[in-house]
């Protein structure tokens, strides 16, 4: 969280936030043993806890402290207090070198001072073996003194440089952050090597010094372009125009100095920054004129000599350009393989975990995501050549995303619809009834083929909306549980699907592809899922996260060709199957590194205050525990390795698997008297609900029969009757319920055309609570209970995963990353209170149309969450353009 005025870090008072970046805030603060005003520069928490991360922090710490310049910035101090590591610098007061290049550029005489204290600082920093990295404008600050270099959080260390600096802290050769192949800095003012991920070293500093001085010359940028790929392609291949053609007054020499600053190798560049300060002194000592000097006639040798050698340029010309109309065709020119790295704006983070989190827009120009700021999730779209992510309005609580084919809508997944919106503007459109997102692809012919739930099939709906049809049903003989992430092949005639048994983990999945013009099916791949065509002729999919290619007959429709890994250590959900990347047509890539997800999370305790106190349990994928009426068991489901119903018990600090469950969460409820557990998804029958000894000590009895999904929600207080909620192409929206002591066939409780989630019974039986998004956003609401009656909206805000407080008087649900409570009055009249925070964290949510993933103890004063592993936070994307070149050198393509 920011940090608030009155903050105190050691000695140090937080007057007010500066800004934010990628590594960290900025605050003004004051020293108050010296009363001078200083810079605070915090690593949030959740960055300190990425190690590379911290080491950068710490480099930086390093790399300024060993810096002393009047036009370097300053450090102060250091330190760490409250899981808060800090940096202390000068506090500079003026405006950034991009700031001021807003109004346009700057006078010549003002260039050559900026220039000259930007190469002395420079010279400073490569003579103790410092990269910076990240040269640009907006890391130069505009004083009344003059300039000042700042963020040296990307800066290099050479190894064999700062004898002062002991060998055990320099970075290791394998450092992630400098290794060979990884793109760190900005792309308008990168060097050609750092384009193209190559070793860097202080000719690369040089290369951006070149930019920024041609920048603040002309007003103009030296290299520009529509995408990062043709600013990428302009870097390696073109030479900017000189200064003196966008502003004429710029001196000969200083066009020479830059213009050799920019050459595209590093040995025909400036070697050192000394040299180019010496330069720069010596122009600025008046020894160039400004402009070039009056034309002396020529000798007539010498101007017979200058016509020849004018014709003889004209020739190659002529024969430079006829060889470029020869050579202009596609197949001889392969672009170059760039890859760059997307990070989100501070404080937001992609929501992740069976969901498609990324979508490339056909042409490649545009990315959207889903990302969680505030507790929300929301889809944002974000230009290729741009820095700025903008939310698309009317997606809160989305989940996954797709584009149409003409690149203009987005679909996705929010309030249990499938939606979609133009980014154009406009409100979203509903078009069916979904769980979750279990994936969706736009065909040419403007339908949507999509799987609205886990355990069904494929189907089929206008664009423009109507009703959803049927495509393909699983095949419950040959152990087919689901079909899931669909793709339209090029053409619209057939599509490739994910064929899911439901048990053994997703690795055993198959990759399916169905006929539109036959209506017949075929398994096409063993062992994989997610499968996507790609134009250079190949099936990429996902396994054990990494990325598979095998080349494919378009026509034939057809594998032709043994399975190559390409790419290793991309995201994926273990549970059902989604990968983290997209593809674009023109050859570009984007994904989100890590791997199998979703295995590490923590037990933990958090009071009314907050305060936090995990649980004696190892890191594991948890879901949906449930204490027991007395407090002293939990029932929780355990996703990933050894998949099942575990049980642990409080005081002896014991955890017992109960049952296996595959990989379906069997999202476990306590029957009142604590002696059995209710669950869902045992291994053989992954959609109905089943009871059994929460001791172990009997076969599990299966309560209902049919194959919908199902969600057991709560029992009612004298335990007869079971509240659920239900999925599938027979479900009925809303509440179910089933009498124990009848007949046990599932009645409605309530029937609405919005899906409701929870169906939490008071601990009295008289209510029910549950959560619906018949408003347009997901809210809590209570109703009357065993006979419905009318209802009460209890959240206000936007309100999910009610529980009770088993006094019966307050209820709590999340807002968010906001714990809530609404106290609650039933006798005589039903009055509700106004909703009130009890804490903020970040916790793990739950997914679907499951029941609520934290329960709260008998004594209502603590509350049993699931805190999420922060080692790699999802805050980054990667991009990789033109990547089509480089898949197709690792897997030709042909024929069997």
């Amino acid at each position: 969280m920011p940090l608030s005025a009155g903050t105190k870090l050691g000695p140090y008072e937080v007057f007010s936030a500066i800004g934010a970046g990628g590594m960290g805030e900025v605050y003004k603060a004051r020293d108050t043993r010296l009363d001078r005003t200083v810079a605070i520069k915090v690593l949030p928490t959740h960055l300190a806890n990425r190690s590379e991360l911290r080491e950068r922090f710490e480099r930086e710490a390093k790399t300024i402290a060993s810096l002393s310049h009047p036009h370097i910035c300053t450090l102060y101090d250091t330190g760490h207090q409250d899981d808060i590591d800090f940096l202390v610098m000068e506090y500079i007061e003026g405006e950034t070198l991009a700031q001021r290049l807003q109004k346009g550029s700057l006078p010549i005489q003002q260039v050559l001072q900026y220039a000259i204290e930007i190469s002395d600082a420079l010279d400073k920093a490569h003579r103790k073996g410092i990269t910076h990295r990240d040269l640009k404008p907006g890391n130069i600050m505009l004083t009344k003194s003059g300039t000042k270099l700042l963020d040296f959080g990307l800066a290099k260390l050479k190894q064999e440089a700062a004898p002062a600096t002991p060998d055990s802290q320099l970075p290791t050769m394998n450092d992630p952050l400098t290794a060979q192949g990884t793109i760190v800095g900005t792309l308008q003012y990168m060097a050609p090597e750092q384009v193209e991920g190559k070793e860097v070293d202080a000719r690369t500093d040089i290369f951006a010094f070149g930019a920024v001085v041609y920048e603040m010359a002309t007003g103009k940028r030296a290299f520009e372009g529509k995408s990062h790929a043709s600013v990428m392609a302009k870097i390696l291949e073109s030479d900017p125009p000189p200064m003196s053609s966008l502003q004429p007054m710029t001196p000969a020499a200083l066009d020479r100095v830059v213009k050799k600053c920019l050459r595209k190798d590093q040995d025909d560049r400036w070697q050192n920054a000394r040299d180019v300060t010496d330069e720069l002194k010596w122009i600025a000592e008046g020894n160039v004129p400004a402009s070039a000097p009056p034309a002396i006639p020529m000798p007539r040798t010498r101007l017979l000599r200058r016509w020849a050698l004018v014709a003889g340029l004209a020739c190659l010309v002529v024969v430079g350009v006829a060889l470029r109309i020869l050579m202009r065709t596609p197949t001889t020119v392969m672009r170059p393989v760039a890859r760059l790295l997307m990070t989100l704006p501070a404080n937001d983070r992609l929501r992740l975990a069976a969901t498609e989190p990324v979508a490339l827009s056909p042409d490649g120009s545009r990315l959207v995501y889903v990302a969680n700021r505030g507790g929300i999730n929301q889809l944002f779209v974000r230009a290729i050549d741009s820095f700025d992510a903008k939310p698309i309005p009317g997606t809160e609580g989305a989940f996954g995303a797709f584009f149409s084919p003409d690149g203009q809508s987005i679909g996705f997944v929010a309030g249990s619809k499938l939606n979609k919106v133009s980014l154009s503007g406009g409100a979203p459109l509903s078009l069916a009834n979904v769980l979750g997102d279990r994936g969706a692809s736009w065909g040419p012919d403007d339908t949507i083929i999509f799987t609205p739930t886990t355990n069904v099939g494929l189907f089929r709906v206008p664009a423009a909306g109507g009703t959803p049809k049927p495509l393909t049903v699983p095949d419950r003989k040959a152990g087919e549980y689901g079909h899931l992430w669909p793709q339209f092949l090029p053409g619209g005639k057939a599509v490739l699907f994910t064929i899911w048994s439901g048990v053994g983990g997703i690795d055993r999945a198959q990759i399916g592809l169905l006929s539109l013009e036959t209506v017949k099916q075929k398994v096409l791949i063993e062992g994989g899922t997610y499968a996507r065509y790609v134009p250079s002729g190949h099936i990429v999919y996902a396994r054990a996260g990494g990325l598979l290619a095998v080349p494919f007959d378009l026509q034939r429709l057809e594998v032709t060709g043994a399975p190559v890994s390409i790419l290793e250590g991309v995201g994926m959900d273990p549970s059902f199957g989604s990968a983290y990347f997209s593809f674009s047509s023109d050859g570009s890539l984007a994904y989100v590194a890590g791997g199998l997800s979703g295995a590490d999370s923590t037990l933990v305790w958090v009071d009314r205050k907050g305060a936090a106190q995990p649980l004696p349990v190892p890191p594991r994928g948890y879901d949906s525990p449930r204490l027991s009426p007395d407090g002293q068991r939990l029932a929780v489901g355990i996703n990933g390795t050894s998949p099942g119903l575990w049980i642990y018990d409080l005081e002896r600090g014991t955890l017992t698997k109960l049952i296996d469950a595959g990989v379906i969460n069997p999202y476990p409820i306590w029957t009142p008297d604590g002696k059995r557990v209710t669950f869902k998804a045992p291994v053989g029958d992954p959609f109905n609900l089943y009871s059994m000894p929460a001791d172990g000590s009997g076969s599990p009895e299966r309560l209902t029969t049919d194959e919908n999904i199902k969600w057991p929600g709560s029992w009612s207080p004298d335990g007869r009757v079971l509240a659920f909620i239900e999925q599938g192409p027979t479900a009925v929206p809303g509440i179910q319920v089933v009498k124990l002591d009848g007949d046990r066939k599932p009645q409605p409780f309530s029937q609405t055309p919005t899906s409701k989630v929870g169906g939490v019974i008071s601990p009295d039986g008289k209510w029910i609570a549950y959560e619906s998004t018949e408003s347009g956003r997901a809210e809590v609401y209570l109703q009357p209970f065993p006979i419905p009656g009318g209802k009460w909206e209890i959240s206000t805000d936007g309100g999910t995963e009610p529980v009770w407080n088993r006094n019966g008087r307050e209820l709590f649900y999340r807002g968010g990353n906001r714990m809530m409570a609404v106290d609650v009055v039933t006798q005589p009249t039903f009055t509700a209170g106004k909703p009130r925070l009890v804490f903020e964290g970040r916790y793990v949510a739950r997914t679907g149309g499951s029941p609520a993933n934290y329960d709260v103890s008998p004594d209502g004063q603590r509350f049993l969450m699931i805190k999420g592993s922060e080692e790699t936070p999802a805050t980054q994307i990667n991009i990789v353009q033109n990547w089509f070149e480089e898949l197709k050198q690792k897997v030709p393509t042909g024929k069997k």
